[in-house]
């Protein structure tokens, strides 16, 4: 583990552009393994997540050429092979269960470890992705240590419908789905930013798909596939995290966006801290005119709340990020986590700065912002935006602070210190893995 060191107090100014959403280049990344055509991807960050699937490319045979400096990706899948009694998923990764699909496409089986890992929040079932595979003719086996996927011949079309809009299940049903000979269509599918861009890539290479960006997906399986190329958008998490860091130290951060059709509730939601968002020519710029401040909603005698739930709610992971915000921002504001359970856990270390919150039960939270702030040491758990969170926390507050096992950060930030500096930010890794 790595510790981040900041020294605080530095409003910070200047533009970025952000990298992309490692949670649209992931299942694309899987979603190749479909195809035995070349493809050039362009914008794939370097994060540890993409290196551990590119890593299990090269051990399965498949070309791979990524320039890391550029983050373009040549892929050619035409020599790959799977053995399940030798080859592994890889593990602590979250998406890996998205390349059970395409292994089950091109070779009827797919081996996967029992306890598939991602983040600390909470428990996080596969139940929903074994229950897909068996809908469109899989057969799954715990065995030791893993579980076995297999399936005699092609996928069978299907129709679903979630109990949850879960993203990974969703692109696991579309991945499912394009391999089957017919139509499928799932209904309560999850329709994030990232998920219209793994469909947008699954169409690219021939996969015919309606209701992207809806609740109901039906998807015409079954035809050939090709290559291609193809361009990654920035994240919108990276973007909100960036213009979050400028309105919490009073600066002035401009951020690439070619996608403001995506921030509506997030400008709303920002708006509740006193923060406006201007998005103008393709970029988008956080604006403070005041000390922070939790505005009074309308009906007087109820807290201030940001909801968070699938989208097109207010998104679950940006939820730390506005904790972050409510802290430093003066009045009383409710933060709600719909999603996960333990994914407020982490909130005792604001009272290491001297923060006062208080947690109503495991999914909701207020916070009493505009104490006082001091700076501290705090631990993280393993969330991405949680060690960003308490990152932005110190950074606000003059002196040195240091957030340790702040790691979580590189599986979704390239570049994230190196971005930091450019913005004036005195900040730094006390180790390398």
């Amino acid at each position: 583990m790595s510790n981040l060191i900041v020294h605080g107090g530095t409003p910070l100014r200047g533009r970025i552009t952000p990298s992309a959403n490692k949670n649209a280049v992931l299942p694309v990344l899987c979603a190749t393994l479909l195809t035995n055509e070349p493809l050039r991807l362009l914008g794939v960050p370097d994060i540890t997540d993409v290196r551990k699937i590119l890593d299990i490319f090269r051990t399965l045979g498949s070309d791979v050429q990524m320039d890391h400096a550029s983050g373009t990706l040549e892929l050619h899948h035409r020599e790959t092979a799977f053995d399940a009694a030798l080859h592994r998923l890889p593990e602590e990764m979250r998406s890996s269960i998205m390349l059970v699909p395409p292994l089950l496409a091109r070779f009827g089986v797919a081996r996967l470890e029992d306890n598939v890992k991602g983040c600390t929040l909470g428990v996080r079932e596969i139940d929903p992705h074994v229950e897909v595979f068996q809908r469109f003719g899989g057969q799954v086996e715990r065995t030791e240590g893993s579980l076995l996927v297999h399936s005699d011949g092609r996928l069978t079309p299907t129709d679903h419908w979630l109990d949850y809009a879960s993203v990974t299940t969703t692109e696991n049903f579309v991945l499912c789905a394009a391999a089957a000979d017919g139509t499928s269509t799932l209904t309560n599918a999850a329709s994030e930013p990232h998920v219209q861009e793994f469909c947008r890539f699954m169409a690219m290479i021939g996969v015919r798909i309606e209701g992207i960006g809806t609740s109901r997906v039906t998807v015409h399986g079954g035809g050939a596939l090709t290559g291609g190329e193809f361009r990654f958008d920035e994240d919108f998490h990276e973007i909100t995290t960036f213009l979050a860091l400028g309105a919490i130290t009073d600066g002035d951060v401009i951020v690439r966006n070619s996608a403001p059709s995506n921030f509506p509730l997030l400008d709303r939601t920002f708006a509740k801290f006193g923060v406006r968002i201007e998005h103008a020519d393709g970029w988008s710029r956080a604006i403070r005119t005041g000390p922070l401040k939790v505005q009074t909603p309308f009906t007087s005698n109820v807290l201030t709340k940001v909801e968070a739930a699938p989208w097109p709610y207010f998104p679950v992971d940006l939820l730390p990020i506005f904790i972050a915000l409510g802290v430093r921002a003066q009045g009383n504001a409710m933060f709600w986590n719909k999603v996960y359970d333990g994914a407020l856990g982490w909130t005792g270390e604001l009272s290491k700065f001297g923060a006062h919150v208080f947690s109503s039960d495991p999914h909701r939270l207020i916070t009493f912002g505009g104490n006082p702030l001091t700076p501290a040491v705090v631990e993280s758990p393993y969330i991405i935006r949680v060690a960003i969170a308490l990152f932005m926390v110190a950074a606000s507050i003059e002196g040195r602070s240091e957030i340790r096992n702040a790691t979580p950060i590189r599986r979704a930030h390239p570049r994230f210190v190196e971005n930091l500096r450019s913005l004036g930010v005195q900040v730094e890794w006390t180790s390398e893995e």
